[in-house]
């Protein structure tokens, strides 16, 4: 009787899995029953392969075959408040028949979305090694692939990138030094310590986006518009290496998915302006640049207003921030490009670039004037003769500055032979502008590189033109007399001052001077 009254009760059940903590989700045991699986094998067999699901962080161990007595199931542990995983690696690509390769490959990359803790080098050295291991074979797979891929892999290669590269930067802030901009070269660049895997997740998305297995018009819906903006958010990684690899992927996104090209032109102008006006401080400028030079090289013509716009209102800004030096060789080939292009901008990016010059900051002003000279080989005549006046008073500041790389590279535009040729046309307008700097640097300069380059263009518009010479040098000296008694003038009035004044020091009445 007590064995019927027990039988009736209520069994516990059996535990089938083990939960993981905080996630709500549950592993079924390796010790299943055998006729389970082969029951879960056949009915696998037999569903569509877009019918099956991506797990992202909690890989399901009996998706697909059971290969062989390997232990091929990650094992869950809760460590410090994070999901580490001890696993035993999975089957090779070789081991498996070929019908079984897509559902092993998306095991693989489920097993993938793991994340360790790199901050402490001694921490599953067995585990990282494994993903490391399984990211090289999943690098193989995909450079390797013989047909179209799939959508569920295309899903699944996606959301395992996304796992492993979007993350929030953990160095310490940069504070105000790039605000100096000339001292980070000189700073060691920060390294990610997880790079020998990010490393890997890099070439997969590579390879992916360049694959002609890859359907771009099927793809599209995984790398959309959100996948690229966080795409973007990772340009300002401290690590060099990342930048690098952010570049290619970025470029070869840019040309495989048409459909994003608008998208990706506005998001960068985003960048850009925030940069600008609010931050200055992003460590990609100078690659998001490199890639804009290959896009400003394949527009057509004639350009697009929103083209022109993008110059004037975020590449020619670009040159108010302090730390320029970081990215103007690049900041300078996409101007040039636009002048290359459309002969017409030539005056706009010269008055842009007039409008940012710098007054005290010579470094800054020797590259200015580098990117001037770039930018007058490809101006036509016309367009020279629009600018011409503002343009040759800043040069003759250059010219006459007490600072002998600025005077240096200012009177360097003489050697070059289309800028020499613009300004002999144009000598009238040009020379009473530049003559009284040309004048003071050749008797007063203190240095005598700057003195010898001075005579060597006086030299190119006496022999030019010397009755024009002769005019502006009679004008320079009629200046310096009229100056000169100016001042006589000035300093006998203070000295009228300072008489009555001593002679008045006694009293306390005010001193009236008509």
């Amino acid at each position: 009787m007590f064995k019927q009254i027990l039988n009736r009760l209520p069994r516990k059940p059996s535990k089938s899995g083990n939960t993981l903590e905080g996630g709500g989700g549950s592993i079924t045991s390796p010790n299943s029953s055998n006729n389970s699986r082969k029951n879960d094998l056949a009915s696998k067999r037999n569903v569509n392969s877009s019918d099956t699901s991506f797990s992202g962080l909690h890989p399901t161990p009996n998706s697909g075959l059971d290969y062989g007595n390997k232990a091929s199931h990650p094992v869950f542990s809760k460590l410090n408040g994070n999901i580490v995983a001890s696993f035993e690696a999975l089957p090779s690509f070789r081991d498996v028949p070929n019908s079984e390769k897509q559902n092993l490959f998306i095991r693989k990359l489920s097993l993938c979305c793991i994340i360790f803790d790199f901050t402490d080098p001694t921490k599953n050295l067995k585990e990282k090694d494994t993903k490391r291991q399984t990211l090289m074979e999943l690098l193989d797979y995909v450079s390797t692939a013989n047909g179209k891929f799939p959508e569920i892999v295309m899903q699944g290669i996606v959301q395992m990138v996304s796992t492993n590269l979007f993350r929030a930067f953990t160095s310490p802030p940069r504070e105000n030094r790039f605000l100096e901009g000339f001292d980070v070269e000189e700073e060691e660049p920060s390294m990610d310590p997880a790079w020998s895997h990010l490393q890997i997740v890099y070439d997969i998305l590579l390879r992916f986006v360049s694959s002609h297995e890859t359907d771009a018009k099927l793809a599209k819906r995984y790398i959309d518009h959100s996948f690229i903006l966080r795409l973007l958010d990772l340009f300002d990684s401290e690590d060099p290496r990342e930048r690098e690899y952010l570049k290619m992927v970025l470029h070869r996104t840019y040309g495989k998915f048409m459909v994003h090209r608008p998208f990706i032109r506005k998001a960068i102008n985003n960048i850009f302006y925030r940069f600008i006006f609010e931050t200055e401080k992003h460590n990609g400028i100078a690659e998001l640049l490199e890639i804009l030079g290959s896009i400003i090289n394949g527009f057509a013509l004639p350009l697009k207003e929103e083209h022109k716009l993008f110059l004037v209102r975020a590449l020619i800004p670009l040159h108010k921030p302090k730390c320029l030096p970081t990215y103007h060789q690049q900041l300078s080939y996409c101007i040039t490009q636009y002048v290359e292009k459309d002969c017409k901008l030539a005056d706009t990016v010269i008055r842009g670039m007039l409008k940012y010059w710098p007054i005290t900051n010579s470094s800054k002003e020797v590259m200015f004037l580098g990117e001037m000279e770039e930018v007058l080989e490809a101006t036509q005549p016309a367009e020279f003769q629009r600018c011409m006046v503002p343009l040759f008073r800043q040069i003759g500041r250059c010219v006459s500055s007490s600072h002998f790389q600025v005077a240096e590279r200012a009177l360097f535009l003489w050697n070059n032979d289309p800028i020499e040729n613009l300004i002999k046309q144009n000598r009238r307008v040009i020379l009473p502008l530049i003559f009284p700097a040309l004048e003071k640097n050749a008797r007063n300069h203190w240095n005598p590189a700057v003195q010898s380059l001075t005579l060597n263009v006086h030299k190119i518009f006496s022999d030019t033109d010397p009755e024009l010479f002769e005019e502006c040098l009679h004008k320079f000296e009629e200046d310096e007399a009229q100056e000169k008694e100016i001042k006589v003038k000035r300093e006998a009035t203070w000295k009228h001052l300072e008489e009555i004044a001593a002679m008045k020091i006694a009293s306390n009445e005010p001193v009236l001077v008509s």
